[in-house]
């Protein structure tokens, strides 16, 4: 028996070191990754076709035959990076580049849905571009898959293997957040623009404008003029709450006492959502056009800029909005009356500004 034991002890060895001399050993871990790859592969596939799907139907239900070549031509939308080894007038290019972009989404669906209302078509624009996110994921992935089969390059595969379970965290936001854009419900992101709604409520309104989808609306709040600008809703609608801000200090001719920028901000592991930050600068999360804008007139001017942030996940920031985010939005407005107390004199003139997606809230 002992023989056997040594024997079978042997084989096994010899096994083992004819499967590393020859990379066997490494093949069948390359399969056993791929295979694991390729099931999660198909079930990013599926919440692509699952949302195309949903789309579809909507737009069919909003008076359109053959909606499908609608939703696949902004499928695989793009927008090109302006030159950047020249930065003269970059932000100026970038800006171009995606107010056109906004400007080709919005003047086709009028275009192909003429009879539907701007808070409709702004729900089909955000849907789509969720859309268009899950199959860029979906084929950027199914990209590494392939070139990582095609040359047997198995640390290619290791390390796609590896991010998977975030790709995958990832593509589940984003499939839950499709739910609450169609839905028109308000999301974590509408906590900047839910603020400043509730400035406006608490608040006497002198006038209310809509300039560039962005409302300015002139109030008289804790005895000191305070302009309060958020995006236009109850749509899907981030606005141009820079370029409004600018516009507003040169109106003003710089008299301004404060400023203060009220957005979400991705809260790090281990923080809980809800917490509230204060500091310095301009709280946007945009490319850089709209952040650029309220710096410059700010700084022109020597207005001090204020940021105030809401803490939360990114699946809270683009799912509808939670209890604790809602309860930080209380907060954040009694934060608010705090800074204008602190900082300013009665007879003051302030700028808020509730930045975000202004999904689900009025004005």
């Amino acid at each position: 028996m002992a023989d056997w034991t040594d024997y079978i002890g042997q084989l096994i060895f010899l096994i083992f070191l004819i499967m590393i001399f020859t990379g066997a050993n490494q093949k069948i871990q390359m399969r056993i990754w791929a295979y694991d790859i390729r099931n999660k592969l198909n079930v990013i596939k599926g919440y692509v076709d699952d949302g195309r799907h949903r789309i579809e139907e909507a737009m069919r239900r909003l008076g359109i035959r053959e909606p499908s070549h609608i939703v696949s031509r902004y499928m695989d939308f793009f927008v090109i990076e302006p030159v950047s080894i020249e930065p003269t007038d970059i932000i100026k290019r970038l800006d171009h580049l995606l107010t056109t972009r906004e400007n080709v989404y919005r003047d086709y669906l009028k275009q192909v849905l003429p009879s539907i209302g701007k808070y409709e078509r702004s729900i089909l624009e955000s849907s789509l571009e969720i859309v268009g996110a899950l199959n860029y994921i979906y084929k950027v992935v199914r990209h590494y898959l392939l070139l990582g089969e095609k040359h047997n390059n198995w640390i290619l595969l290791m390390q796609l293997e590896f991010l998977m379970p975030e790709i995958m965290r990832l593509v589940e936001t984003y499939r839950k957040a499709l739910d609450s854009f169609m839905s028109g419900k308000p999301i974590g992101d509408a906590a900047g623009p839910l603020v400043a709604y509730r400035l406006i409520s608490k608040s006497k309104v002198l006038s209310m404008d809509i300039v560039n989808d962005t409302v300015v609306a002139e109030t008289w709040f804790l005895n000191r003029r305070v302009y309060v600008i958020k995006a236009e809703g109850p749509g899907s609608n981030v606005g141009k709450p820079g370029k409004v801000l600018a516009d507003l200090v040169e109106k003003l001719s710089g008299n301004i006492d404060l400023v203060i920028t009220v957005d979400a901000a991705l809260k790090l592991e281990g923080e809980e959502n809800g917490e509230i930050a204060e500091g310095v600068g301009a709280a946007i999360g945009d490319p850089g056009p709209e952040k650029i804008a309220i710096e410059r007139a700010t700084s022109k001017y020597n207005i001090p800029l204020r940021a105030l942030v809401i803490k939360m996940g990114l699946p809270e920031a683009l799912h509808t909005m939670k209890k604790e985010v809602f309860e930080a939005v209380e907060r954040a407005v009694e934060y608010i009356e705090k800074l204008v107390l602190e900082n300013t004199r009665e007879g003051a003139t302030i700028i808020v500004a509730g930045i975000g997606n202004s999904i689900g809230v009025s004005q």
